[in-house]
């Protein structure tokens, strides 16, 4: 089997998912083109040569339904040969993308892929596509709840109170606003710019360096009203009887932002590399999807990484980063617990807490924000691994080459 290397990633910076977000007048399939146009340009790309692109994108629907993918390939200006599909496999959508490509190419079936993902939140509900998993008879046949009640469930099932998941959202805002302020993710992130050049966003905008403890302490519950007014938190108890109360401990303070965004990566062989004269930043080492419980629905990082791991003939030990999607507070708490490992090298830019979640996108978000800061601290493996609705996991590992 041939091996996959990501040659490059670049990244939209993220918007504030509402009508006063920076990027809010942006169609999410510009957002995209704009990703594909810089990764052609900084790598001077003959896009003829790529045989395949791969699109993460949940909520497809309106502007984001169709194949947005094939639409941003057009846009970008990529030569016509170039097809294109879009994917949804939930918040795993943008790496579930890139570990297509990967497969592709260490296949031998394709020698240059374009992965990545796009969310615009703003313009495009969340939820607003419906579907099957969300219908009322698998809430009350099967037990299926809301994510964040879920997220409620977990924190409660394994002791993680209020206290713990405000002090991890606030070490995410820490961390984010140390991280853009030494400059950590300049490499990657690609300024928006209208249809006139006018500059619209070169930073993350949903940051805020000046929260404080006592002020994410001060914020409501965000499902205690659905999950006891409304009896959501009894559809549980189909799955977990003994669990008479759940603790209501996650807030818009301690989970993931609403953001808009694109991203996207180079994969490719060692082959194309040396034809087009890119040099491979890292080579893509094992990769990895599992299903869970889906009552819980957000416990699958931890068995999706090992399962990745094993295939790569490591152990959580021999990861030097990790990049865990904090969809809620206590997916990374509970991930990193039973892993077994420290905190100080996961998520050490801060995460979607501090910068957001844009779907689609942030499985590629973090495969390339991962991989810049193994280069900046000089480590060699990572891996980036995120929950995913309806019960699954997603787990990719790198190794700087």
């Amino acid at each position: 089997m041939a091996e996959a290397f990501i040659y490059d990633a670049v990244r939209t910076p993220r918007g504030k998912g509402k009508a006063s977000g920076a990027l809010h007048t942006v169609k999410a399939v510009d957002l995209l083109a704009g990703a594909f146009a810089a990764l052609r340009d900084r790598n001077q790309l003959d896009t003829a040569r790529i045989e395949d692109v791969t699109v993460g994108c949940v909520t497809q629907t309106g502007e984001q339904g169709s194949c947005i993918a094939r639409t941003g390939v057009l846009l970008a200006g990529y030569d016509e040969t170039v097809p294109a599909v879009t994917l949804n496999r939930f918040c795993g959508s943008g790496l579930e993308a890139v570990n297509g490509a990967a497969a592709k190419v260490a296949s031998g079936f394709m020698d240059l892929v374009v992965a990545g993902g796009v969310e615009s939140m703003s313009r495009v509900a969340m939820g607003s596509d419906g579907g099957a998993i969300w219908d009322p008879s698998m809430e009350f046949d099967y037990g299926i709840v809301p994510q964040g009640i879920s997220a409620d469930l977990l924190a409660t099932l394994n002791g993680y109170s209020r206290d713990d998941v405000d002090r991890f959202a606030l070490r995410s805002q820490q961390l984010a606003a140390a991280a853009m302020k030494r400059g950590a993710f300049d490499r990657s992130v690609v300024p928006v710019r209208d249809q006139n050049g006018r500059l619209m966003l070169d930073r993350d905008e949903l940051p805020r360096a000046d929260t404080t403890l006592e002020g994410l302490n001060g914020l409501k519950p965000a499902f205690q009203m659905i999950g006891v007014n409304f009896g959501v938190d009894a559809l549980t108890q189909k799955r977990y009887p003994h669990v008479e109360h759940i603790d209501h401990v996650h807030t818009a303070g301690n989970s993931s932002g609403i953001v808009d965004g694109a991203a996207a990566v180079l994969v490719g062989s060692k082959a194309i590399g040396e034809q087009l004269g890119l040099k491979p930043r890292a080579r893509i080492r094992a990769i990895a999807a599992i299903g869970d419980e889906p009552v819980i629905m957000l416990s699958a990082p931890a068995p999706a990484s090992r399962r990745a791991l094993k295939k790569a003939g490591m152990t959580p030990g021999d990861v030097d980063l990790w990049e865990i999607n904090e969809a809620f507070a206590a997916v990374v708490l509970y991930t990193a617990d039973q892993l077994g490992v420290d905190l100080d090298r996961v998520n050490v830019n801060g995460g979607a807490i501090a910068l957001g979640h844009p779907l689609g996108a942030t499985g590629a978000i973090l495969l390339g924000t991962l991989l810049d800061e193994l280069e900046a601290r000089d480590k060699q493996v990572g891996v980036a691994t995120l929950c995913i609705g309806g019960g699954m996991g997603i787990a990719t590992v790198i190794e700087r080459v």
